[in-house]
């Protein structure tokens, strides 16, 4: 738990300069979650025997999320290619005896999707106006939501939520999530338009409601995580975070965050 803290507090320490500074600084920081995240999904296939083809998927989520962030209309067509290139090489590998080429190429394409395409939405969250208040907004629900779930689980969890994914996560622990993302949506609301720049763009009702949504769906990301993980026979995706794990075990709840509060924000805030 102590390393666990510290770790936070470093990752906070150099997160949030990049965060409020946005631009490049912004990229290399959430990027380099990303990139790394593509890397440690390939390798937890590669522990099962698949071959998903590694600079296919690595380098497609480093362009996507490069051209989502500094250039969104060529984000679309770079999607495109990329599927069409691991097409064109899995197909190789199959004529070179490779069985199992269909699969490996399904999972190729799904890192470039998963990672690449739905980890680009914490860019167009950064990137909307005001959008460094509008990401905390959501991304504190998401972390509370995750730490309480975390704090009460531990403590008091007793009815398993999903034993076969991830054996101490509970039903106790998931209600915490959704009612800690709950009050952390009424909180930051309050806070960021009395103090920051959202005035008047958002009531603590509606953050209510966003809270409430952040901290019930983005724990299915944790739980998808776990099924790769599972199916590898691997605990974490690696050891590269202190307390963590790797940067897949650290983004797997933003991702789903970050998509769903942007959309939320776009259709009924914005």
């Amino acid at each position: 738990m102590r390393k666990r803290l510290i770790t936070t507090l470093v990752l906070a320490a150099i997160g949030l300069p990049a965060l409020l500074l946005g631009g490049i600084f912004y990229y290399f920081f959430m990027g380099t979650f990303l990139i790394g995240a593509a890397w440690e999904y390939v390798n937890l296939f590669r522990t099962s025997k698949l071959e998903p083809q590694l600079h296919i998927t690595v380098g497609g989520v480093a362009l996507i999320t490069i051209l989502r962030m500094f250039f969104p209309a060529y984000a679309q067509p770079a999607f495109a290619i990329s599927i069409l290139l691991a097409m064109a090489y899995h197909l190789v590998m199959y004529e070179r005896g490779r069985d199992q080429s269909a699969l490996d190429f399904c999972i190729t394409v799904g890192g470039i999707t998963y990672i690449g395409w739905i980890g680009s939405y914490l860019f167009d969250l950064r990137n909307l106006p005001e959008g460094g208040w509008w990401f905390m907004l959501v991304m504190f629900c998401v972390w509370l939501g995750d730490s309480g779930a975390y704090s009460i689980g531990r403590a008091y969890g007793r009815h398993k939520m999903a034993p076969r994914l991830s054996p101490k996560k509970s039903w106790e622990g998931y209600a915490a999530s959704v009612f800690s993302g709950m009050l952390a949506g009424m909180f930051f609301v309050y806070a960021f338009t009395t103090y920051g720049n959202l005035i008047g763009d958002i009531t603590i009702w509606q953050g209510a409601i966003l809270g409430l949504i952040l901290g019930a769906l983005p724990p299915l990301g944790d739980l998808g995580e776990s099924m790769i993980k599972r199916q590898s026979g691997i605990k974490d995706s690696s050891d590269i975070i202190p307390g963590h794990g790797g940067f897949f075990d650290r983004i797997d709840s933003w991702l789903w965050g970050a998509v769903i509060g942007y959309y939320f924000l776009i259709w009924f805030i914005l």
